[in-house]
């Protein structure tokens, strides 16, 4: 299993399996990206103020420790209160959860030190089509995205947007893929995972998708589905 070097671009992940799922996005474009000048990458929780002291923490450690290295911070608190972390002396960029996924923000030339858009606005759940995990032996899928409910003392659905599910075939080209590169355990995440499919014109859960173990590529693969509510 391979590991990042200390000089390299790199996420920090706190918080959820979502995250994991996302850095691992975030950290390809990183890797493929032609600019050569460090990037730190604080993808931070906001489920509780603790996540939020614990993000901060991580900031001002990354700086300690990459004096260089452009800091940026993104994930769910910085899209809940971005001006938060953008007052942060340590803290270059703060980018949004939708804009995180997308290559041109990790890309050369100037970007805005604020980088947030309309996260209720969002309709589509991240496509990308990972190999592996780097530093996971078990990877993570996202099949599904935000939260339709507004519960007393929640931030979920501020962070994350209203609830999207993920194509049922893009699921399994997922898996498949993974399985294909000899990974042996696939958990299926998302915020509410009860919420899968009413937003899909064929499928109504995922107890009635199609299942990738049916197919060669994923035998004796472990699928567990877990929810961040």
């Amino acid at each position: 299993m391979a590991t990042r070097l200390p000089h390299q671009s790199r996420v920090i992940t706190l918080g959820c399996r979502l995250n994991l799922y996302e850095s691992e996005v975030i950290q390809r474009h990183l890797d493929a990206a032609p600019d050569a000048s460090q990037r730190i990458v604080i993808n931070t929780c906001a489920v509780t103020q603790e996540a939020e002291r614990q993000a901060a923490q991580a900031i001002r450690r990354a700086k300690r420790e990459n004096p260089e290295a452009e800091i940026v911070v993104t994930g769910c608190a910085a899209q809940i209160d971005p001006d938060k972390f953008a007052q942060m002396e340590q803290v270059d960029r703060v980018v949004g959860n939708i804009e995180k996924l997308e290559a041109s923000a990790w890309s050369d030339g100037e970007h805005a030190a604020v980088e947030i858009q309309d996260i209720m606005a969002a309709k589509a759940t991240a496509g990308h089509l990972l190999d592996g995990f780097v530093e996971h032996t078990r990877a993570f899928v996202q099949v599904q995205q935000g939260c339709d409910h507004r519960c007393t003392f929640c931030t979920i659905p501020f962070g994350r947007g209203n609830s999207r599910s993920a194509p049922i075939e893009q699921v399994v080209a997922q898996v498949e893929r993974l399985a294909h590169n000899g990974v042996q355990e696939v958990v299926l995440t998302g915020v509410d995972l009860t919420s899968y499919g009413p937003d899909l014109a064929s499928m109504s859960g995922l107890r009635g998708a199609p299942s990738a173990e049916g197919g060669d590529a994923a035998d004796g693969m472990a699928l567990i589905m877990d929810e961040e509510l």
